[in-house]
């Protein structure tokens, strides 16, 4: 297997990661077409799955303890397949409505990218989004001054994460290999293990993420002690799915995918 000392291709996530602060388009959907389903769930409940294709995603909603409870209770019975679809139906409709005001790069993106390129990094992007959804994304976020080289969703690949093919697409139409030259960086425990299941490294990031749970108004009002426990315990969220490294923000990236280049150096001194 060819062997490399350097990340070649750095993977990022889309809502919450690189533009949507705190992935809120998708959640505040999911959270109407419940509600008009007569099923209440708590943002955190909401988020859990975040970073699923959507559709498992609704499942995942259903199949929790408060979601079946709650379908059980007001249905009779248990969800279906079928009920499902009707979800993930006004879901899809519903998001393709609101995604492009929901696609402005969070802070420190447009100004972080540009450094990974001087350095000979591509940029490759997966998403649980769809290829019509990401249709009004792509050109929004590019005219604000965010552009990945390829993007890859769940319906080209049939497999969405913590799966490793739209990862490994990202690396097929890139030409970059192995999995060790790749980092997928995200702001879900899905992205942490779409990374580790393709062999690639994963980092997460806190500002702006899902997994932190704040807008961006929440975040600049939270009492700092208070903003810190919430950071920590986001960040131990992440090295329990795999992270490699957690960081704070997109402007430490640079800093932290030196850290890898240095961690296989090493391993390949050691060797």
């Amino acid at each position: 297997m060819k062997t490399t000392q350097t990340i070649q291709l750095v993977v990022f996530d889309w809502a919450g990661t690189t533009v949507d602060y705190g992935s809120s388009a998708p959640a505040e959907v999911f959270r109407q077409i419940f509600d008009a389903a007569g099923i209440h769930l708590s943002r955190q409940e909401i988020n859990r799955p975040m970073g699923m294709e959507k559709k498992a995603h609704i499942r995942e909603l259903l199949s929790g303890e408060e979601g079946g409870r709650q379908w059980t209770q007001r249905y009779g019975g248990p969800w279906t397949d079928a009920d499902v679809e009707r979800l993930y139906q006004s879901f899809e409709a519903q998001l393709h409505q609101v995604v492009a005001a929901y696609s402005t790069p969070l802070p420190g993106v447009v100004e972080t990218v540009p450094k990974l390129r001087r350095q000979g990094i591509k940029i490759g992007s997966t998403t649980g989004y769809t290829s019509q959804m990401m249709e009004q994304v792509i050109p929004k976020a590019a005219a604000l001054g965010y552009q990945a080289d390829c993007v890859v969703t769940p319906d080209v690949t049939g497999s969405g994460r913590p799966g490793p093919f739209m990862l490994y697409e990202c690396m097929r139409q890139l030409n970059v290999y192995p999995p060790q030259a790749v980092v997928k960086v995200g702001d879900t425990v899905m992205d942490m293990q779409e990374g580790k299941n393709a062999g690639a490294w994963s980092i997460g990031v806190l500002t702006g993420s899902n997994l932190l749970g704040l807008t961006q108004a929440e975040y600049e009002a939270a009492e700092p002690e208070r903003l810190s426990e919430r950071k920590q315990a986001a960040a131990q969220r992440y090295l329990e799915a795999g992270a490699d490294l957690v960081i704070d923000s997109m402007t430490a990236l640079p800093e932290a995918i030196e850290e890898l280049n240095r961690r296989m150096a090493e391993e390949a001194r050691d060797v």
